[in-house]
Order: C-alpha cells, then sequence, then structure tokens
C-alpha cells in the first residue's frame, strides 16, 4: 500500500514538473513571440516611414500608391487609343511643379516644333538622364547642366510663352514622359541631335530612332 502511494506521489511529482516545465517553455516562447511582433511592428512602422526618394530630393508631385498608379494606367490606355488622344485628356488644372516646369521647358524649346512622338522622345531623354547616375538626378539638373542644352543661356531658360498652345502641348507631354505613360521609340536615350548636325560623340553612340528633325541615342 505504502509502495502504491510512493509510486501515486511520483506519478503527480512528474506531472507537475512537466507542467512546471512546459510553462516555462511557453513563457519564453511568449517573450519570443512577444519580440518578435515588436520587431515586425517596429519593421511596419519603418516601412511605412521610409519613402524611397525618386531623385535627391522630392520632384514633382507626389506619386499615388502603386496598384492606384497601375490602375490609372490601365484605365488610361484603354480610353485613349494615341499619343494624340492622351495628351488632349491629360488635366490642364494645376500648376506645374519647378521640376515639371524644367521637363516642360526642354520640350518646348527642342521639340515644340516636332510631332507629339518628338516631344516625347526629348522629354524620355531628360527623364533617362535623371535616372542615370553620369548626370544629376533631377530633371532642372539635367536641364541646366553646363553645355548640354542649347537653348539655356547664361543658365537661365528663356520666356515661355505659357498662354500658347505649344506650352499646353508640353506640359501635358512632361505630364506623361513623368509617369511613363506611353512608350516612347526612344525608351532608352540619353542623347539626341538634330538631323542637320553630327557631332563627333554619335559615331560611338548606338542610335534608336530618328524622329522628325531629331535623332536619338544611347
Amino acid at each position: 500500500m505504502i509502495r502504491k502511494a510512493t509510486g501515486f506521489t511520483a506519478i503527480i511529482a512528474a506531472i507537475a514538473l512537466t507542467t512546471f516545465a512546459g510553462a516555462e517553455g511557453s513563457g519564453a516562447n511568449a517573450q519570443v513571440g512577444a519580440a518578435a511582433t515588436e520587431d515586425t511592428a517596429s519593421q511596419a512602422q519603418l516601412t511605412e516611414e521610409v519613402v524611397p526618394v525618386f531623385v535627391e530630393k522630392a520632384v514633382v508631385q507626389e506619386l499615388p500608391d502603386q496598384s492606384e498608379a497601375n490602375s490609372e494606367t490601365q484605365d488610361e490606355e484603354q480610353q485613349v487609343g494615341s499619343l494624340r488622344e492622351l495628351v488632349d485628356t491629360m488635366p490642364a488644372a494645376g500648376q506645374l511643379s519647378d521640376e515639371l516646369q524644367c521637363l516642360a521647358g526642354a520640350i518646348y524649346f527642342e521639340s515644340r516644333g516636332e510631332p507629339l512622338e518628338g516631344q516625347l522622345a526629348v522629354a524620355q531623354v531628360v527623364v533617362n538622364r535623371a535616372e542615370d547616375g553620369r548626370w544629376p538626378s533631377s530633371y532642372c539638373g539635367v536641364v541646366y547642366q553646363r553645355a548640354q542644352f542649347s537653348f539655356v543661356k547664361n543658365g537661365r531658360m528663356p520666356h515661355i510663352r505659357t498662354g500658347s498652345k505649344a506650352w499646353k502641348r508640353a506640359e501635358a507631354i512632361a505630364r506623361i514622359a513623368h509617369r511613363g505613360l506611353w512608350d516612347s521609340s526612344a525608351q532608352d536615350a540619353v542623347y539626341f541631335h538634330a538631323r542637320y548636325v553630327r557631332p563627333s560623340w554619335s559615331r560611338r553612340k548606338v542610335a534608336l530612332a530618328t524622329i522628325d528633325t531629331h535623332i536619338f541615342y544611347r
């Protein structure tokens, strides 16, 4: 009888020890889980607060969420069948930021007499340079870089007839190029020149497209 009681007591003691060990293990796991939860929350907070910047400082108006941008782009592509239609449907309300003003200015002075595809190609060169480490990392930096664009005189852009149709088209093309709403035949170009000149550097580049009076290279 005494042996049975002793055995039963041993079993109870073993169960108690197992339960206690399990409780300790649960506590450790809970702490690890809590730490993991805190790390996850911290990472989530970091993801929300750290916003990747397109260039060295904020350029143009804020962009929507990627899902919204993709949806908006798809809707616009479904609604328009040509670059002309897209230009005509671009909203004209709201003043351009300084950076988009620089981009539109390059379009206006370099290609306002060109077809829309040629104007978009000029804009694409500016956008591509701003994304390439060999050039300044902003539209204005690219446009005002010394000895790059002949229309820039003494670090200044000439007067723009902002009420003209040519400027309104340049504004629309700037928005389209910045947001990547239409593919250009000079999509990867970072150089261009007029067809009536042949600079020495052009022999070392790959020609991508000839649009009206301009040749585009990468």
